[in-house]
């Protein structure tokens, strides 16, 4: 694996990182689940990946989001965005805000269309994020940053939208490998100063769930995926929340029956560094992303236990599609090319199949809502969940 030397700096962060990774293990009896890992790895204050300083979003950092690619993905959004605050109530929280852009464009496209709405709230626990953040929107549309405001926790009840793109992929998963005798926990270990894959027994309500999948999907023996305990406690956490309105997932994943595929075999585990992608986690703690793809079934499944009612899914192209992607393409006229082909190529990417257009979906999960929402009147894939 030939990856961009870090600096010197960065190898300082990681392996103050690592010390404290091998600490936990060494606390817990010499073992933790991947999903504790995973969550040190990404969210430790002031080391972990999401919670340091790093540069993360865009060409300077590791992975690039539809809002880094262009302002098309937020202008396009708006219209969903809009009609959501109108049969609610005109407030947004988007959680895991990235570096801003989507809060910046978002809100410059709504005030557009005179549709601004009262607040717009962001669920960032990082306080490097949040600065940043802060800086994007001010220095794109200051005027509106006195409607934004940062939450540290979620909100005791809440009318509105609630906007998150691609936060489920970055919630800590849990390794599962079905064997003959049963279904096995992967967790992390150390020998030697480094860390291991050790196999144990799954218990609990992970034991149920891997059971039921193991059923459900037919999945053979040696079988490696993940499981999102977090994800359904966490869209369980929303609905218990939301009075009027809907959370706007968007992520790349699939539908079960497509995720436990065959074919899948080894599972959607991945790291995002420098814009490369690869399969080791432990490969330098703190300086890279880790994620998993998001099983939208088990987000429905959740969302349902707890109250909430499924609005739609569909593919981040057809979503973009039903909410003018065409007409905001048009606002630039062809013969501009300066201006219009970096356009088309942006939206290239966010709706091709080979790039975003297939992998990311759209789901919309609320209450109180009864009118067909705009980004699901064609293409809505409800059924395949």
């Amino acid at each position: 694996m030939l990856l961009p030397p870090p600096t010197a700096a960065a190898i300082s962060c990681s392996s103050a990182l690592c010390r404290r990774l091998a600490a936990e293990i060494g606390a817990a009896g010499g073992w933790v689940g991947f999903d504790h890992f995973m969550e040190l790895a990404l969210y430790t204050p002031g080391l972990g990946y999401y919670a340091g300083g790093s540069h993360k979003f865009g060409a300077a950092g590791d992975f690039v989001t539809a809002p880094e690619i262009g302002p098309a993905f937020a202008q396009t959004l708006a219209a969903q965005a809009a009609q959501l605050l109108a049969l609610s109530a005109p407030r947004i929280v988007e959680v895991g805000a990235g570096s801003g852009q989507l809060a910046a464009d978002l809100l410059r496209e709504l005030e557009l269309r005179g549709l601004l709405p009262e607040s717009y709230g962001i669920l960032e626990l990082s306080g490097e994020l949040q600065e940043r953040q802060r800086q994007t929107i001010a220095a794109s549309v200051p005027h509106l940053l006195r409607r934004v405001h940062w939450l540290e926790r979620l909100p005791e009840y809440f009318d509105g939208l609630v906007l998150a793109n691609e936060v489920l992929d970055a919630m800590p998963v849990h390794l599962v490998v079905w064997t003959t005798t049963g279904a096995a926990e992967r967790g992390v270990s150390t020998v030697d100063g480094q860390f291991v894959w050790v196999d144990r027994p799954a218990s609990g309500r992970l034991l149920e769930r891997a059971q039921a999948l193991a059923a459900e999907c037919a999945l053979p023996p040696g079988y490696l995926s993940e499981i999102s305990l977090t994800v359904d406690a966490w869209v369980a956490e929303w609905a218990a929340i939301l009075g009027r309105g809907a959370l706007l997932l968007i992520d790349y994943g699939f539908p079960r029956r497509e995720y436990y595929h065959w074919q899948r075999a080894t599972g959607t585990l991945m790291c995002h560094y420098r814009h490369q992608a690869h399969a080791e986690p432990f490969y330098l703690p703190g300086l890279q992303d880790i994620t998993a793809h998001v099983d939208f079934t088990a987000v429905v499944e959740a969302g349902c236990a707890a109250g909430l009612e499924l609005l739609g899914y569909s593919t981040q192209s057809n979503f973009l599609f039903n909410c003018g992607l065409s007409d905001v393409l048009a606002r630039t006229p062809a013969t501009d090319a300066s201006h219009y082909l970096p356009l088309a190529s942006s939206v290239n990417k966010l709706v091709s199949p080979a790039e975003m257009g297939e992998l990311f979906k759209v789901i919309a999960l609320g209450k109180g809502i009864t009118e067909p929402l705009l980004g699901f009147v064609r293409g809505d894939r409800s059924a395949t969940l």
